[in-house]
């Protein structure tokens, strides 16, 4: 063992057994006693142990399955009325900060947050109840815990130095490019549009630690939505990241283009500077972004390759928007009270917006178990004035969760929803989203999905045209004959 890896193995013995005892007496008392300001690694795994000692039955501290370069835990706090597990139907999001490790404001807005939502909690606060009742919320505050401490040790002040991890990799830059299968396909007019990773042939690098453990995170717990909070500019970013043709800047829209606009608006809108037409550029003769609401499309910016967020959207069910929170990467710290006012309203915003669109049960119309991994298909047929309507396939499918569960992001409208699993009979209702200001439930839609039988083979596979009422009807005798049988 190397003098540098015993001396990290002394400071983690050191924060997991003498600190926790020391700092005890502080966290079980019923007020909190956090404080604005840089924590360093060590604290902040201490602050979201105090959020949980405050608040046990609402909050819960894990680590993902990998360590940084440097051996640094990657803590998540979870927030949920049954924490620990996944509830049927009950929406799952995540914040992560400080991916890049010198864009330091987002890892303690985390911070504040997590110890807002406790004290609210505590002090009985009807909306943070319902979110919290309703919602399983995950809060990533360091996703490069390494990066923070070159950072740091620098002096903060540099706009490059603690970017990357200890392996000189930026991670926004090192997830596998599903962009380029995505453009592929749509190329090819092939109908794969979701959950690409299997479509990958190969990894071009076997991704940083830190990556690795995100990107299990992603694949393993059924996220629906997601923000990864940076700092270097004052936007909401919104997928595609990567241009399609490979051009430096081109707006590159997602199948999903109006429903990722509302989520950036939904946080843009609640911050008092994000959507501020006079703001002025970050650096002179650079986009500013009031003009457009505070939002931009993230090839339109700049392209980037290998990118967090057009990860979440073509690997998982997630829908996440990237948040520049500032044009000062590493702020002093008398600064961070004012930046939590700002972002505060926007960061609770956001969170409702998991509420959003439609969600429901996909099950065996005969057996009554849910059906995993069934595939969730919108077609928006929005009415547009007296005699038009849109009609708009949106090509990009999300699959049922474990149980059956699914949650689909939606802007208000009239949407064709088609549940379809192998095996089954695909089945669609029509549903009018609205969307109500923090509802704490997306509209219901479950499906029962009829199983096809050999019979039904024949029937389906004879040569005969049949409109779609006959097929309604046809569907509708199967099913009693099998109830019968």
């Amino acid at each position: 063992m190397t003098l540098d890896k015993r001396m990290w193995s002394l400071m983690f013995a050191w924060a997991f057994v003498v600190v926790p005892q020391a700092y005890g007496a502080a966290v079980k008392k019923s007020e909190s006693a956090f404080e604005l300001r840089h924590h360093n690694n060590m604290e902040l795994q201490l602050e979201l142990k105090a959020v949980e000692q405050r608040c046990p039955d609402i909050a819960h501290v894990y680590a993902l399955d990998e360590r940084s370069v440097r051996g640094f835990p990657l803590w998540v706090l979870e927030l949920s009325d049954h924490p620990g597990t996944h509830e049927i139907l009950e929406p799952e999001m995540k914040y992560v900060a400080n991916m890049h490790g010198n864009e330091v404001v987002g890892r303690e807005l985390l911070l504040a947050l997590a110890d807002d939502m406790c004290s609210k909690w505590r002090a009985q606060d009807e909306e943070v109840q319902r979110l919290i009742n309703s919602t399983r919320i995950h809060i990533l505050p360091s996703m490069n815990p390494d990066g923070w401490q070159t950072a740091t040790q620098a002096g903060g002040s540099d706009y490059l130095i603690g970017r990357s991890n200890n392996h000189s990799v930026d991670l926004n830059r090192d997830f596998p490019d599903l962009d380029r299968v995505m453009y592929g396909n749509e190329a090819r007019h092939l109908p794969h549009n979701n959950h690409l990773l299997d479509h990958l042939r190969r990894l071009d690098l076997h991704p940083e630690p830190e990556t690795m453990a995100v990107m299990n995170w992603i694949l393993t717990i059924p996220f629906v939505l997601s923000a990864n909070l940076h700092g270097g500019d004052l936007v909401a970013n919104y997928p595609y990241d990567a241009s399609r043709s490979g051009a430096p800047q081109e707006y590159t829209a997602s199948p999903d283009d109006a429903t990722f606009r509302m989520l950036a608006h939904s946080y843009a809108d609640n911050h008092p500077r994000m959507h501020d037409p006079h703001r002025r550029p970050c650096v002179r003769g650079d986009m500013t972004f009031g003009d457009d609401g505070g939002v931009t499309n993230g090839a339109a910016w700049y392209s980037v390759k290998g990118g967090m967020q057009d990860f979440n959207y073509l690997a998982s069910n997630a829908m996440e928007i990237t948040l520049e929170l500032g044009c000062d990467k590493y702020p002093s710290q008398d600064r961070l009270a004012e930046l939590w006012r700002e972002n505060k309203k926007s960061l609770y915003e956001f969170m409702w917006q998991v509420h959003t669109g439609v969600s429901g049960l996909v099950r065996d119309g005969l057996t009554g178990l849910g059906l995993p991994q069934a595939v969730i298909s919108v077609r928006n047929i929005t009415k547009v004035n007296a005699t038009h309507f849109r009609n708009e396939a949106i090509l990009h499918d999300v699959t049922t969760a474990a149980a059956g569960d699914y949650w689909r992001l939606l802007t208000p409208g009239t949407y064709e929803v088609t549940a379809s699993a192998e095996g089954y009979l695909p089945l669609t209702h029509v549903v009018t989203v609205a969307n109500p200001r923090h509802a704490g439930a997306a509209l219901r839609c479950d499906f029962a999905l009829i199983p096809v039988t050999e019979d039904m083979l024949e029937t389906l596979q004879q040569d005969v045209a049949y409109d779609d009422e006959y097929k309604d009807a046809l569907e509708a005798a199967i099913l009693d004959r099998l109830r019968r049988e």
